[in-house]
C-alpha cells in the first residue's frame, strides 16, 4: 500500500457492504436511502450461487437513485456508483481500482465478504466504511476486524431487524462497531459519514501480496502456525490454525480459509451426508438379507435362513439408530453453534 502524502486531505470515500441470506431486501433498503450525489463508491458482495445469471444489479437499481452494475475487471473507483461482485468472483480493491479474481474460497464462498473488506482496508485504510447486513454464520467478521485495525469504520444492521441475524451479531461480539441501525437508517448514517475526515490514520501493515484473497494466509504462514488436525472441506488437504485479530481461522496450503464456525457447519454437513450413506447401505443390507432368507427357506436351508434374518435384524437396528441421529438435526446456525460451544462438558 502506498502511503498518502502528509499534506493530502483524507476523507471517507469508500463504502464496502457485505450480506448473505436475507441480504437482498436489506441491500434494497440501504441503497434506497443513498442520495444521487453520493461522495463515495459503494462496493457490494452478496453471496451468490456460482452458476446461472443473477438479476441482482437490476433489483438493486430499482431500489434507489444510484447506478448499479456488476463490477468489470480493473474498474476505477468513482463516487456515486454501486459495483456488485458477479457470481463466482471475489471483488478486490487494488489501489484506486477494483478487480475480480477467482482466488480460493473463504467460508465456502466466492465472492466472499471478508475478501472485499480486507482488500479495501489494505488499499484505503481509514477511508473505508464497512457495512454488515443480514446473513448466516460469521462471514464478514474477520474482514471487519481488519477494517477497524486499519482505522476504518464498521456499521452493522440491527440483528433484531435482520432476516438472518448471525452475521451482524457475530460482528457485534467481536468488533467495537461505530453504529447499529436498521438497513435504511444505515444508509442515512453512511451518507452523513462519507466525506468526513477520519480522526486518525493508523497505517496498516504493508503486505507484498494481494490481501484480498486467502492467498495472504498461505504467504504469511510461519513456523509458529500449528496444524489443526482437520481436513480442508474444499481440497481435503491439511488445515493450519491462524490467529488474526483475536479470531481463530483455518487455512490450507492453497489458501482455502474457514472460520471456526464455518468449519463446524461444514463438518456437520459432511457428517449428515455420511450418515445418509450409511443409512442407505444398512437398509439395502436388511432388504437383501431378507430376500436371501426367503430363498434359503424355499430351499429348505433353515440354518441359512436364520443367519440371514439375524443379519437383517442387526442392519435394521443400526439403521434405526442412524435415522434417530439424522432426525436430531445438528446445529448449522451460528447462534446454535455458539450455544453448544458454551455448554460445559
Amino acid at each position: 500500500m502506498t502511503e498518502l502524502p502528509a499534506t493530502e486531505a483524507v476523507h471517507r470515500d469508500l463504502v464496502v457492504v457485505g450480506a448473505s441470506a436475507g441480504g437482498v431486501e436489506a441491500l434494497r433498503a440501504f441503497l434506497g436511502a443513498l442520495p444521487a450525489e453520493f461522495g463515495a463508491c459503494v462496493l457490494v458482495v452478496l453471496h451468490l450461487p456460482p452458476v446461472g445469471n443473477s438479476a441482482l444489479p437490476d433489483i438493486l437499481r430499482r431500489a434507489g437513485v444510484l447506478p448499479v452494475a456488476f463490477c468489470t475487471p480493473d474498474e476505477p473507483l468513482r463516487p456515486s456508483r454501486v459495483l456488485v461482485a458477479p457470481p463466482d468472483h471475489h471483488l478486490v480493491v487494488q489501489g484506486d481500482q477494483v478487480s475480480l479474481t477467482r482466488g480460493p474460497k473463504e467460508n465456502g464462498c466466492r465472492p466472499a465478504v471478508d475478501v472485499l473488506f480486507r482488500s479495501a482496508a489494505q488499499a484505503a485504510g481509514s477511508r473505508v466504511i464497512a457495512v454488515v447486513l443480514s446473513g448466516t454464520l460469521d462471514d464478514g467478521t474477520a474482514g471487519a476486524v481488519f477494517v477497524k485495525q486499519c482505522g476504518g469504520l464498521v456499521l452493522v444492521q440491527d440483528p433484531v431487524e435482520a432476516a438472518y441475524r448471525s452475521m451482524p451479531q457475530s460482528v457485534l461480539e467481536q468488533v467495537e462497531v461505530d453504529g447499529i441501525a436498521s438497513a435504511a437508517k444505515l444508509g442515512k448514517l453512511v451518507t452523513e459519514l462519507v466525506g468526513t475526515a477520519p480522526a486518525d490514520r493508523p497505517a496498516p501493515e504493508v503486505m507484498d501480496v494481494d490481501l484480498g484473497t486467502a492467498e495472504i494466509d498461505r504467504q504469511t504462514r510461519n513456523a509458529d502456525d500449528r496444524p489443526a488436525g482437520f481436513v480442508c472441506p474444499d481440497c481435503h488437504g491439511a488445515l493450519f490454525e491462524i490467529e488474526q485479530g483475536g479470531l481463530l481461522r483455518f487455512s490450507c496450503r492453497f489458501g482455502h480459509t474457514r472460520s471456526a464456525y464455518s468449519l463446524l457447519v461444514e463438518q456437520n454437513q459432511a457428517m449428515e451426508s455420511t450418515l445418509w450413506t450409511a443409512l442407505r447401505a444398512l437398509e439395502e443390507r436388511s432388504t437383501l438379507s431378507r430376500q436371501l432368507a426367503d430363498r434359503a427357506a424355499a430351499r429348505g436351508s433353515m440354518l441359512s435362513r436364520l443367519r440371514l434374518l439375524e443379519q437383517a435384524r442387526e442392519a435394521t437396528t443400526a439403521a434405526h439408530m442412524i435415522r434417530q441421529l439424522l432426525e436430531a438435526s445438528p446445529a448449522t446456525d451460528l447462534d446454535a453453534a455458539i450455544g453448544s460451544a458454551e455448554v460445559d462438558p
